[in-house]
């Protein structure tokens, strides 16, 4: 017997559901399976999100998204036998399924294999896409969880195989559920032991942490993605990345010349991908509407001096707006708020991830910080002000010389 139930995460829950990439609605999934007897043999609740690269007929690609769980199916879950472990098997429509296989040892269980699959045959979801069919990728994870503790990971693990990207948080599960109750006694992943690991879909308006800054400003690094036509995303930029945890601080500079980049072009998007010895990547996305571009997504996963794992992603910003066609400019400090717990600053800022001709920058838009033209008018009106009341008290003065000149009768 299968009970499951989908609901959204309630308000409460509102930093639960800032762990999800993208600003639609998150939804938390529950299944509890019970056995002939009516007894609880599997008990799980989750969250998750995918994301799928896809190539299409005209050699360009293309993302889909999968976030919204709300008419998902449990067909396949079962508790498992002496011949077969216990699985959860998901559906979303008739496009994607996502099964999990546990295992069980003399004192502990495991979870096996993630597989998920995607139907491209679905011209819907997948518009033009190049490869028609099935596709399914297999995830091993298998490490040991003690019999009759419950497994509980807060935090956002993320698996990427092929062209798939997978989210996983606020899980809790239970296999081999013993006497049908679940307990209360719980496995902790290692991220929620050791790190602090949030992700946010706030819009720009975040409001910033106070934090030092380093007395040396970052050095300013070249960047620039090729694809087979030439050069097609140009950025340059000092980087000073701003985290905090638990109220600590960390101020950290990008060192160009110890820092990788790639990324690639698309029709609507572009992507320049930072990493380095402990950064294992720094993204950030960019997107067309309709004639103008801007910086829409940031997404980060490093390592800190404490050996935790950072990682936070942001795609509902808005920020580096410009006209296609002409880059953006900013050479003031400039920061991008992509949460609470993080942020960049930027310096001597210069980027162009569209219409790039001959590998060279197209005319900058300034941002409002580096325009100075209001100090024109201010000037002018100033030096206005200041020749009226000249002209007022030169012509008092004069009157009074003029009164001072006459006797009365």
């Amino acid at each position: 017997m299968v009970c499951f139930r989908l609901s959204p995460v309630p308000g409460s829950g509102l930093v639960l559901l800032c762990l999800v990439l993208g600003a639609s609605s998150s939804y938390s999934l529950e299944l509890n399976l019970t056995d002939s007897e009516k007894n609880i043999c599997l008990y799980a609740k989750w969250q998750m999100k995918f994301r799928i690269r896809y190539e299409t007929t005209s050699k360009n690609y293309k993302f889909v998204t999968i976030s919204d769980l709300s008419n998902a199916t449990y067909n396949g879950s079962i508790c498992g036998d002496d011949q077969n472990g216990p699985k959860i098997a998901v559906q979303f429509g008739s496009v994607f399924s996502w099964v999990v296989n546990f295992t069980k040892e003399v004192s502990t269980y495991s979870i096996d294999i993630i597989s998920f699959s995607y139907d491209t045959s679905d011209n819907t979801t997948f518009p033009d896409a190049k490869e028609k069919g099935i596709f399914t990728v297999y995830n091993p994870v298998a490490f040991g969880i003690p019999l009759n503790d419950i497994f509980t990971c807060n935090s956002v693990s993320t698996l990427e195989k092929n062209d798939v990207v997978q989210h996983y948080w606020d899980v809790h599960v239970q296999a081999f559920v013993q006497n049908g109750t679940t307990s209360t006694k719980e496995f902790l992943c290692d991220k929620d032991k050791t790190s602090t690991t949030a992700v946010t879909t706030t819009h720009t308006t975040v409001p910033s942490t106070t934090m030092p800054t380093p007395k040396e400003k970052p050095e300013v690094g070249s960047y620039s993605v090729n694809n087979g036509n030439g050069t097609c995303l140009l950025a340059t930029m000092g980087l000073q990345l701003n985290i905090t945890q638990e109220k600590v601080v960390s101020v950290i500079n990008i060192k160009p010349n110890t820092t990788d980049f790639t990324g690639s072009c698309h029709p609507q998007t572009a992507l320049l991908r930072l990493n380095s010895s402990n950064i294992k990547y720094l993204d950030f996305v960019f997107m067309k509407n309709e004639n103008r571009f801007y910086l829409k997504e940031v997404n980060v996963s490093m390592s800190l001096n404490n050996g935790s794992v950072f990682s936070i992603a942001n795609n509902n910003l808005s920020y580096w707006d410009a006209s296609l066609g002409s880059s953006y400019m900013c050479n003031k400090e400039q920061t991008v708020s992509v949460s609470e717990a993080f942020q960049i600053n930027t310096f001597d800022l210069r980027v162009q991830p569209f219409n790039v001709i001959e590998g060279k920058y197209s005319t900058a838009q300034e941002c409002s910080l580096d325009d100075d033209t209001i100090l024109i008018p201010i000037i002018v009106g100033a030096g206005l002000s200041g020749l009226i009341i000249v002209i007022v008290i030169a012509y008092l003065i004069g009157r009074r010389k003029s009164y001072a000149g006459y006797q009365t009768l």
